[in-house]
């Protein structure tokens, strides 16, 4: 940063300044949510035009590293989490020399009340951060197919008194359901029962068939027959039968850390999802007026 401007100790402590920090606190924030937003060196350039500020693109990815936010917490004030949406996003970490970058995945919890946390490899992390939360003593926990994201799911606050009502994303179902083909009359007949949540009478229709596109998904029924309710009674009881929450948030993370040609050191991995979430949350220690 240029135009530096020395400072006493006293002055220091007065502003709120950390020793060996160049930065001030709100302009550390300025940083921080700039990238949250946009790249590092996209960063460094609206910064320089809209503050005049020159914070380097290396600097700014130091900041970021070295910044520990904390993940988000429900308040104890506010209504206890009653749904919750899991799913799975991809983040490509940096090779070796001359290798292409390798894709893994992460995991996304999102509060349909609002707010969302990442977790990237660490299913520990995860359980211990959802035993914190202010959850109500049912909590409807949807998802898709994915094996992964229900192994994910058991994880996810195992409490001795909390209700868990596991929900199969209905338009997943849906969607699994015509991809088997075949007569549009008996697809159409399968989704009504599935939708009362008549999951046997679903699967007698592809009896005696040998087609195996109808054989993986009868099993895919079988696999998640406790995850599969009466949908219509659910909806009309306000219990949520769609994971589109969680599938939004991963795209907006997405848009953050998927950008054209992005490269992540698998150390630095938390810290932007962190950061990132924590923007999407509009966490009041990102916000200039906090």
């Amino acid at each position: 940063m240029v135009g530096e401007v020395k400072i006493s100790q006293k002055q220091a402590r007065k502003l709120g300044l950390k020793p060996q920090k160049s930065l001030s606190p709100a302009i550390e924030k300025c940083c921080l949510r700039m990238c949250a937003k946009s790249s590092y060196q996209q960063a460094e350039e609206d910064l320089l035009m809209l503050m005049g500020l020159k914070v380097g693109h290396s600097t700014l990815q130091r900041l970021v590293v070295n910044n520990q936010l904390p993940s988000l917490q429900t308040e104890m004030d506010t209504p206890p989490i009653t749904q919750v949406s899991i799913d799975g996003g991809k983040i490509c970490l940096r090779g070796k020399e001359h290798e292409g970058g390798q894709w893994r995945d992460y995991k996304l919890v999102s509060f349909h009340q609002g707010g969302c946390e990442a977790f990237f490899q660490d299913p520990d992390g995860l359980q211990q951060w959802s035993e914190t939360q202010n959850l109500a003593p049912i909590v409807t926990l949807l998802g898709d197919g994915h094996l992964g994201i229900w192994k994910t799911m058991a994880r996810f606050a195992s409490l001795k008194w909390l209700i868990r009502r596991e929900v199969l994303d209905w338009y997943h179902l849906k969607e699994n359901l015509y991809k088997a083909g075949g007569s549009l009359k008996r697809l159409k007949t399968v989704e009504d029962l599935l939708w009362h949540g008549k999951v046997e009478m679903a699967m007698e229709q592809f009896e005696g068939l040998k087609n195996k596109r109808f054989q993986r998904f009868v099993a895919y029924l079988t696999t998640h027959r406790s995850r599969i309710p009466n949908y219509g009674a659910c909806q009309s009881l306000g219990i949520p039968i769609g994971s589109g929450d969680v599938e939004s948030k991963i795209k907006q993370v997405s848009a953050r850390v998927k950008l054209s040609g992005a490269r992540w050191n698998r150390e630095n991995v938390p810290q932007i999802l962190r950061l990132r979430c924590a923007y999407l949350n509009r966490s009041p220690l990102l916000a200039l007026n906090s």
